[in-house]
């Protein structure tokens, strides 16, 4: 069966969309990210305009968000107090990231700038986890258990001399105010410009440069999730029209249901097994995405059609 979307000018099946958004939502609380990163990239892929399927999906990173959120909180594992800050950078950040969309979409470049950018944060964010990750394993293999906050990185530690600190004891670190600001402020705009909840890069940023603890960093990146999503949704909607409600409703069905899920997965794995799988998925999105942008068309002349 399927549906007509209106802002995409296209049908879908509506098992295919309601799948996607279950499949996120599941990410998504097993993560703690939008999930933004990869639904985009697939809606693309299912012929979806990039500017609606980025817009769009920002709309459905809100619920699997909040779905995340009020699962991971009711195990601890979310740090308000952190997460609050980051949101005031974050919610400056996607303003002016849709102002950045609408001028590239003037430009007639947004659809190139869109994938290229996928191309190059995928794969440092995956290439990154996973060999940490690979070399965490190792050393619980040789030397057992170690918490993960028991050596400080120099990066951390730099972070840490920052001024205006503040100690957050839900997460068990003290670190710089304006730091946290900034990062929300770039996490507004990838979220704007990419159509994406930030996730994929607050979780590693906030394990490996802030020194949180993997699944208090998933619960907490979720939060923050959850509000800068909100802002770019109402910001696209009304200064870009790119938001399809079909679409949005339809993953927002499938996104509620599987965020539940994934928070619940979650607490079965180690977090050095969580990032291993995490950097997995986005090194095989990135992998496909850099197929599609280099690949040649199947049809040098299009006579008619398409967007």
């Amino acid at each position: 069966m399927h549906v007509f979307l209106p802002i995409a000018n296209m049908d879908l099946n509506i098992a295919l969309v309601l799948g996607l958004g279950g499949v996120v939502g599941l990410l998504s609380g097993l993560f703690g990210v939008g999930g933004g990163f990869l639904l985009t990239p697939v809606l693309m892929m299912s012929g979806v305009p990039p500017a609606v399927a980025a817009a769009s999906d920002t709309n459905q990173i809100v619920a699997a968000s909040v779905s995340g959120t009020l699962a991971h909180a009711r195990i601890g594992n979310v740090d308000f107090k952190l997460g609050a800050i980051i949101l005031v950078g974050g919610l400056i950040g996607g303003t002016c990231g849709t102002d950045l969309v609408h001028y590239l979409r003037s430009m007639g470049n947004f659809d190139f700038v869109v994938k290229l950018a996928y191309v190059l944060m995928l794969f440092g964010v995956g290439l990154f986890m996973l060999q940490e990750s690979l070399r965490a394993m190792r050393r619980q293999e040789l030397e057992g258990p170690q918490e993960e906050t028991a050596k400080p990185s120099p990066t951390r530690r730099f972070m840490q001399e920052l001024p205006g600190q503040m100690y957050f004891p839900t997460s068990g670190i003290r670190c710089s105010v304006l730091a946290l600001g900034g990062l929300g402020f770039l996490i507004g705009i990838l979220a704007a410009l990419m159509g994406v909840g930030g996730g994929f890069i607050m979780l590693p940023v906030m394990i490996y440069l802030l020194g949180i603890p993997t699944l208090k960093a998933v619960g907490t990146s979720i939060f923050t999730v959850v509000f800068t999503a909100i802002n770019v949704t109402i910001a696209q909607a009304t200064l870009n029209d790119t938001v399809d409600i079909v679409l949005a409703i339809l993953l927002l069905i499938g996104s509620s249901l599987g965020a539940q899920v994934g928070a619940m997965l979650g607490q079965r794995l180690r977090g050095e097994q969580l990032r291993v799988l995490f950097s997995f998925i986005v090194l095989g999105v990135m992998v496909k995405m850099l197929y599609e942008l280099v690949a040649r068309p199947g049809a040098m002349i299009v006579l008619a059609g398409g967007h």
